[in-house]
């Protein structure tokens, strides 16, 4: 068992990059999205809120086997919560 270790670690670094990535590029098009709408921050809060909600909805469906649905909620709140603060970032920078 040993020996897949190096294997399993390169594929969750492989993972966590591709997360990343997506994120990013999600955090991109949100941004080309909502930069000059004028929407108020409680607005975006609500919005933020919304993708939330949804996410995890969508994912407890989907949901495997020895996923708790506390993890679900907390890796869908941390994902969306990463996109939304590079939203804010990239809105602030520039728009």
């Amino acid at each position: 068992m040993a020996p897949r270790l190096p294997e399993l670690i390169k594929r969750a670094r492989r993972l966590a990059l591709e997360r990343d990535r997506l994120v990013q590029e999600l955090a991109r098009e949100w941004s080309a999205a909502l930069r000059g709408q004028g929407f108020s921050p409680r607005y975006l809060d609500e919005l933020w809120a919304g993708l939330t909600e949804d996410a995890v909805r969508r994912l407890l469906r989907a949901r495997g086997e020895g996923a708790s649905v506390e993890a679900i909620r907390r890796e869908a709140h941390e994902v969306i919560a990463r996109v939304k603060e590079r939203v804010e970032t990239e809105l602030a920078a520039g728009g």
